[in-house]
């Protein structure tokens, strides 16, 4: 379960930092903190939306859990978004399963309180579906992109849309893990994390993978990771790519 957060730093996240003073002040009064320890599930498919989840620190992945146990994600979530858009979209539950990819902060707005809010109008509104189409980008881009490109080229995408979202260059990632994100073979993951690390791009030592050569992995990965971030960038004016160092 989660814990409370010692420090309430909401607009460390894109979307709520994006806000006007008084419109933060108003929305983060129904805001509380909370932190999240890696792997720990936020819901599962079906389940009932009880709050809205705005992360800070913490990076969430929005998994689809197949029949026979497969699973594959569908999206990634971190500081430049909101988990829980099904709320204000009408809907009360999601067929995914969302999980901490990298422990973090976070703060959450209950569910009756983010239905006020969105019913609101104004900037709140705006940006939130402006986030919503530019998730949607991400969603259907990682779709075609995992089954059409290359084990190593969806690793590419996966580790930038992940380092984007991280204060760090280093991911606490197993490779079974990983092959469970992009519903791949563990040893597929293996080796294009092995190539990639002798290109010198990453550094990939037992349950982690730090990035080496940012500049490098973007050169390495496929177009789907420029789309994502480019269609971010117009529907929410800041590009969540950043430079490497």
């Amino acid at each position: 379960m989660p814990t409370s957060s010692g420090v309430n730093n909401a607009d460390q996240n894109h979307l709520l930092g994006s806000l006007d003073q008084a419109d933060l002040k108003r929305v983060a009064s129904k805001l509380e903190p909370v932190s999240f320890p890696l792997g720990e599930v936020l819901y599962e498919s079906g389940d009932k939306f009880n709050y809205a989840y705005f992360p800070t620190t913490a990076v969430v992945s929005m998994l689809y859990l197949m029949e026979n146990g497969g699973t594959a994600e569908i999206g990634i979530i971190g500081n430049d978004g909101i988990l829980g858009v099904s709320l204000f979209l009408g809907g009360e539950t999601t067929t995914s399963r969302a999980v901490i990819q990298s422990a973090g902060d976070a703060v959450r707005m209950k569910a009756a309180d983010m239905k006020e809010e969105f019913a609101h109008g104004g900037r709140f509104q705006e940006l939130l579906l402006r986030y919503t189409q530019a998730l949607m980008t991400q969603i259907s881009q990682t779709a075609v992109c995992n089954r059409l490109h290359e084990v190593e080229e969806q690793l590419c995408r996966w580790l930038l849309l992940s380092h984007d979202r991280l204060n760090s260059n280093t991911l606490v990632m197993t490779h079974d893990l990983i092959s469970n994100m992009l519903g791949v073979r563990r040893e597929g993951v293996t080796l294009a994390a092995k190539k990639l690390a002798e290109k010198g791009l990453i550094k990939n030592t037992r349950g982690t993978i730090t990035i080496v050569d940012r500049q490098g992995l973007e050169a390495a990965a496929c177009e789907c990771y420029e789309i994502v971030n480019n269609e971010y960038n117009r529907l929410l004016g800041r590009g969540m790519s950043r430079t490497f160092g």
